[in-house]
């Protein structure tokens, strides 16, 4: 088990299922950990959950709702005014959303929104942070389910076509082409002190999906017994962010500790590029351009 105690870690979605799993392991191992939440009953009640468990008092919160991007700049400034550098980013939160399109603070579709949009911004604006760390990594948890999607790029807010499984699939292949495209990018720019990967945490038996309602909510209730545990789901996560075996691989995709392969047709170069300008202008930003 690694010694973390020299590592500031920031976990988004830190409050319930892989995600609280994750930052209390980390803790555990001695890491300054930052959970990132919406909600602030929750994160206080995380907060002490995790300090009771692990006698780490080094967990802090910064509350924000990642597909409102304004709060997601707020927050940015925010850890840059409290932390001289950040070692680990682990973007987990995640969300699918109910059969009836809705749309974020910004206009946008929510799934996009808080699984892509808001996690894209987030490491754009504290990149900054991560080049200060001697060796920092970017830990994106995406899923398998990109392969139950649909993925255009002609229509990304599906307002022409929606539906909550695809569109839940398709933030998740958009997580694993973000990932691609940052690696090359920061191999480009000769940022050498960070990597990102991503990984698929297994089907893991938390709340996930039950705001989806209808036939999806219900067969997602009957699978629950079957899927592992968030202790389990998480392992991959918490791999990535501290394993000295992954610390110069970046842009791969893992599964249970191993690399997996993406098969997915529209996963192509071009593609990667694509998304991330159009990301570029939904998110108001410019990253590694």
């Amino acid at each position: 088990m690694p010694d973390l105690q020299d590592k500031i870690i920031l976990v988004t979605g830190a409050t319930s299922g892989i995600g609280e799993v994750t930052a209390r392991e980390l803790a555990q191992q001695g890491a300054h950990i930052i959970i990132l939440a919406r909600n602030a009953q929750k994160a206080q009640r995380t907060q002490q959950a995790i300090i009771a468990a692990t006698g780490n008092e080094r967990v802090d919160t910064v509350l924000a709702d990642l597909s409102v991007l304004q709060q997601v700049r707020d927050i940015a400034a925010e850890i840059h005014a409290k932390y001289p550098r950040l070692d680990v980013l682990i973007n987990n939160a995640g969300l699918m959303f109910g059969a009836e399109r809705e749309l974020s603070a910004d206009g946008y579709e929510m799934t996009l929104a808080t699984n892509h949009l808001g996690p894209f911004l987030l490491t754009s604006l504290l990149l900054d942070l991560l080049q200060k760390s001697l060796a920092a990594r970017i830990v994106n948890v995406a899923s398998m389910a990109y392969r139950f999607s649909k993925p255009t790029l002609d229509d990304l807010q599906s307002e022409q076509n929606y539906s909550p499984v695809w569109e839940y699939g398709n933030t998740k292949l958009w997580n694993i082409m973000f990932t691609q495209e940052l690696a090359q990018r920061l191999r480009a720019h000769g940022i050498t002190n960070i990597t990102t990967n991503c990984l698929h945490p297994g089907a893991v038996a938390t709340g996930y999906g039950q705001q989806t309602g209808g036939i999806v909510g219900a067969a997602l209730s009957l699978a629950r017994p079957f899927m592992i545990s968030p202790e389990k789901g998480a392992q991959t996560s918490i791999f990535l962010a501290t394993d000295a075996k992954v610390g110069t691989i970046s842009g791969g995709f893992f599964s249970k500790k191993k690399p997996e392969p993406v098969k997915s047709s529209f996963n192509t170069p071009a593609n990667n590029r694509r998304l991330w300008e159009l990301s570029e202008q939904l998110t108001r930003t410019q990253f590694l351009d």
